[in-house]
């Protein structure tokens, strides 16, 4: 990959359609990670405004020291970014007290972590607005086409994507071109929905690196009986998540009025 040349062509694609779209320039939800802190700088890069946004929810002190440190790196490196923290665990805390409760503590986690998510977006859309600047995507290939790891109208509720066409270990070599801070470059990837000790690779059950692998070899016809051990176990997480979440990575269903019932 072309990392220079990428970069500069997503900055100047993300300068070019806020100015089109008549806006001032981003917000991002930063959250200590390699996806947002990529994202972040990308838009710092474009000169127009930038403004970060803490959210913690009941947030572990690692991933709020990360996001932190990257943000105050951010505004001494660009004068463009600032930065604001909203502090979302009262809030969800009194959601969730006047919520029914579960008695399926699988159910609960998840819901939970999704109602996080939503939290956050809502946080985004609202600085967005009052700020007029677009809410930029941290979602990466292979979490928005390849598996669906993201929460619905939660980190999945943007305006724009700028790192949606790289797979995740593009998103490092961009990373290590942009000079993310090696706590962030060296983490191990998290959502930080449930806790810093859960990654992403024990929600999913397998690495990026093998996740990027399989998408390669589903897209080039390679049928999964012709692997075995890892690699097909592998292909079959990969399969069954990326059926179960078609529902995030297509189009709303719509019922079409038949011309016969009009």
């Amino acid at each position: 990959m072309q990392v220079e040349r990428v970069a500069d062509s997503i900055t100047k694609w993300l300068k070019d359609y806020a100015e089109n779209a008549h806006m001032k320039g981003f917000v991002v939800g930063v959250s200590g990670g390699i996806d947002s802190a990529v994202t972040s700088i990308l838009c710092a890069r474009t000169g127009m405004d930038v403004l970060c946004v803490e959210m913690p929810i009941h947030q572990h002190e690692d991933h709020v020291t990360r996001a932190q440190g990257h943000i105050s790196y951010l505004k001494s490196t660009f004068e463009n970014v600032r930065d604001v923290r909203s502090d979302l665990t009262p809030v969800f805390d009194e959601f969730i007290k006047s919520m029914p409760k579960s008695e399926s503590n699988a159910l609960k986690s998840l819901t939970e972590g999704n109602t996080r998510a939503r939290l956050r977006m809502t946080t985004l859309y609202y600085h967005g607005g009052m700020n007029n600047l677009l809410v930029a995507g941290t979602g990466n290939k292979v979490e928005d086409f390849g598996v669906g790891f993201y929460t619905k109208y939660g980190d999945g509720g943007v305006d724009i994507s700028p790192i949606a066409d790289l797979m995740k270990s593009e998103v490092y070599q961009l990373g290590k071109h942009l000079s993310v801070p090696e706590d962030i470059m060296n983490a191990a990837p998290s959502d930080g929905l449930y806790g810093a000790e859960k990654t992403d690779e024990d929600q999913i059950g397998a690495s990026y690196d093998e996740l990027e692998w399989a998408m390669k070899q589903l897209s080039e016809g390679n049928p999964v009986e012709s692997f075995s051990g890892r690699q097909k176990d592998v292909l079959k997480i990969y399969l069954k998540l990326n059926a179960r979440n078609q529902h995030k990575m297509n189009p709303i269903p719509i019922w079409n009025f038949p011309e016969r019932l009009r």
